[in-house]
């Protein structure tokens, strides 16, 4: 089952899912956006670039699949970057239900050599405080999807990337 599940995530299909998820996940965003009119806060918006940066990743996986370095550095880079989007999802959840005080202002954060808030300011301009996201389905709000998502990725990283070190049978 393990080789199984190596193969997999060697394949087009793994890096495919990966990258239409993540187009998903950005699509609903937008549609919460500019559809409904929820506008994002700032720990929203990296959390759209933890997203933005896992589509890129499934990019280059994809591409470089049938090197084992290089889909073992693509496998490890998600990993790295699950763990920065279950983060920022985790302290959107927890401002949200009041476990942690925190000030949001409308700053991004961003350095200057990676501004995307003014570069693409229709998709990474934050334009509300933090503390409130929109319900989704079934009383669940984008937060708690997100957390759930986001960790639900962190641990399916994590056991790809680790079944790119075992050696194959």
């Amino acid at each position: 089952m393990l080789d199984t599940l190596r193969c997999f995530s060697r394949s087009s299909w793994y890096w495919l899912g990966m990258i239409i998820i993540g187009l998903a996940m950005e699509g609903i965003a937008l549609f919460y956006q500019y559809g409904l009119d929820y506008g994002p806060c700032v720990l929203c918006i990296h959390i759209r670039i933890w997203v933005m940066a896992l589509i890129l990743i499934a990019i280059l996986g994809l591409v470089f699949r049938k090197s084992a370095t290089l889909s073992k550095f693509s496998h490890l880079a998600t990993f790295a970057v699950s763990i920065g989007f279950t983060e920022r999802s985790w302290q959107t959840l927890a401002v949200e239900r009041g476990w942690v005080i925190d000030s949001c202002s409308m700053d991004s954060g961003l350095p200057d050599w990676f501004a995307l808030d003014k570069w693409i300011p229709h998709i990474f301009e934050p334009w509300e405080p933090c503390g409130y996201t929109p319900e989704l389905l079934w009383n669940i709000t984008m937060a708690e999807g997100l957390m759930a998502f986001s960790v639900l990725f962190l641990v399916s990283s994590l056991t790809y990337s680790l079944l790119q070190f075992r050696s194959h049978r």
